[in-house]
C-alpha cells in the first residue's frame, strides 16, 4: 500500500513538474516582461489586442500591462470579436468599458477601422498583441496595418509583441493582390500565405512602404525567443487560443486557407455552422463516395479524402442534409493547400456541370471572392474550363519576388 502512494505522489510530482515547463517559445509579451518592459517605462500606453493576446501560462497581456509596475495602461483597441472576445463574427461594435480594468476600449470593427487622432490623444506608444493564422484575409492584419497608419500620423511609436505564424514561415501560396481590390480583407499588396510573424510583416509593410501614402512608423518590435520557421504550432510548447470561433485549433489555419476562398460563393458549405469548421467542402446535391473518389484520384500529396454527410447546427444551411468531402491534411509540409478549392471545383464540374457555383452565387459573394483572392482574373481565367491548372501561375505570379524581398525582414531562421 505505502508502495503504491510513493508511486501516485512519484506520478503527481513529476505531472505537475511537466505542466510547470517553460514553453519552447517564449513570445513577445513573455520576453517583454523578461525585460522589465523597458520600453513601456514612464509611458501612457495603449494595447491593440483580443483573447489571443496572452503570455505563457495564458495570462492576458491587458491584465499583464495594466499591472506592470511603471507602465500606464490607458486604453485597450479591439479587432473583430472585441478585446476580450465578446463578440461574433461580424459584430459592430461601439467604444465601451472593460469590466476587468475600467479601460476605455475602442472598436476598431464598427464606424471605424483605424485608430482616430481623439482615440489616441494622450498616449505616448501604441502596443500589438494578437496571434495571426497567416492568411491575408484574416483581418487582423488588416488591424495592424491601420494601427501602424494611425500611429505614424499621430507620431507615436508603434510596438509588435511577436508571435508565431501557425502556418509556418516557410509558406507562401497565392498572388500578390492587384490595386483594385485592395480592401480590408486584402489590405497590402502580399500573397495569400505570405510566411511571415506578425512583427516580420510589420517591419515589411514599414520597408516596402506598404502603409497608406507610403507612411513609415516609428516600430520596434519585440522578438520571441526559441521560435524557428519550420516550426508547427505544437513545437512551440504554446497553448493556442482560438483566433476567432472558427479557428479553433492550430491546425485550424491550414483548413482556413484550403476552404476559405470557395466558402465566400455561399453555395458550397466549407463546414462553417458545423464541429468542422473550414475541414469540409459540401451541398446538398453531392454524391459523397463519388466526390471522395474524384478527389482521391488527383493523387493530391499530403491530403486525403474521405465522404462525409452532416447537418449545420447554424448557418446559411441549418438542419440541411450536406453531403461531400472531410478534408484530412496529413503532411502539412507537402501539401498544396490553395489549390484545394480549385480542385474540389474541377471535380465537381464534372460531376455536377449543371450547378456552376459561379453562377448560383449572388453578385455580392463574387465580389467578395475576387475581394479576398486578391483579383478577378483567377476567377475569369477558372469559369471558362473549370480547370486548376488554367490558373495555377495566376496563383503563383508575383510569388518568387515577394520571396526575396520578405527575407530581408526575417528575424528568425
Amino acid at each position: 500500500m505505502r508502495t503504491s502512494l510513493i508511486c501516485i505522489l512519484a506520478i503527481a510530482i513529476c505531472l505537475s513538474a511537466s505542466f510547470a515547463q517553460q514553453p519552447a517559445v517564449r513570445t513577445g509579451i513573455d520576453v517583454l516582461k523578461e525585460r522589465g518592459f523597458d520600453i513601456l517605462k514612464g509611458k501612457r500606453v495603449g494595447l491593440v489586442t483580443n483573447p489571443t493576446g496572452v503570455d505563457g501560462q495564458l495570462t492576458s497581456t491587458i491584465d499583464i500591462l495594466f499591472a506592470a509596475p511603471g507602465v500606464k495602461l490607458v486604453a485597450l483597441f479591439g479587432p473583430e470579436h472585441g478585446v476580450r472576445g465578446d463578440f461574433a463574427a461580424g459584430d459592430k461594435v461601439d467604444t465601451y468599458t472593460d469590466a476587468r480594468t475600467g479601460l476605455p476600449v475602442y472598436s476598431l470593427y464598427g464606424k471605424t477601422r483605424k485608430p482616430t487622432p481623439a482615440m489616441l490623444q494622450g498616449l505616448d506608444i501604441l502596443v500589438y498583441d494578437i496571434q495571426d493564422n497567416g492568411c491575408r484575409s484574416y483581418t487582423y492584419i488588416s488591424t495592424m496595418g491601420l494601427a501602424m497608419e494611425a500611429a505614424a500620423e499621430a507620431k507615436i511609436p508603434f510596438v509588435v509583441l511577436d508571435r508565431p505564424n501557425p502556418l509556418g514561415g516557410l509558406r507562401v501560396e497565392g498572388g500578390l493582390v492587384e490595386q483594385p481590390f485592395i480592401s480590408f480583407v486584402s489590405q497590402f499588396s502580399i500573397p495569400y500565405v505570405y510566411g511571415l510573424t506578425c512583427g516580420e510583416l510589420a517591419k515589411f509593410l514599414n520597408g516596402e512602404h506598404l502603409l497608406a501614402g507610403g507612411a513609415v512608423c516609428d516600430l520596434s518590435v519585440v522578438p520571441m525567443k526559441g521560435w524557428r520557421r519550420s516550426m508547427t504550432f505544437p513545437q512551440t510548447g504554446l497553448e493556442w487560443v482560438p483566433t476567432s470561433p472558427h479557428q479553433p485549433r492550430d491546425i485550424s489555419a491550414f483548413y482556413y486557407v484550403a476552404t476559405g476562398i470557395l466558402g465566400e460563393l455561399g453555395v458550397i458549405s466549407e463546414g462553417v455552422g458545423y464541429t468542422l469548421p473550414f475541414q469540409l467542402l459540401a451541398a446538398e446535391w453531392i454524391d459523397p463516395g463519388a466526390m471522395a473518389g474524384a478527389m482521391n484520384a488527383f493523387r493530391l500529396p499530403g491530403v486525403t479524402f474521405r465522404p462525409i454527410v452532416y447537418k449545420p447546427f447554424y448557418g446559411r444551411a441549418t438542419g440541411k442534409a450536406l453531403k461531400g468531402i472531410q478534408i484530412h491534411i496529413t503532411d502539412p509540409a507537402r501539401a498544396d493547400l490553395m489549390a484545394l478549392q480549385f480542385r474540389f471545383l474541377e471535380a465537381h464540374h464534372r460531376l455536377y456541370p449543371e450547378k456552376n457555383p459561379f453562377t448560383m452565387a449572388e453578385a455580392s459573394r463574387i465580389a467578395m471572392f475576387d475581394k479576398v483572392m486578391g483579383s478577378d482574373r483567377i476567377r475569369e481565367a477558372f469559369v471558362k474550363r473549370m480547370v486548376y491548372e488554367d490558373v495555377r501561375p495566376l496563383l503563383e505570379q508575383g510569388r518568387e519576388g515577394f520571396r526575396g524581398k520578405a527575407r530581408t525582414y526575417w528575424m528568425y531562421q
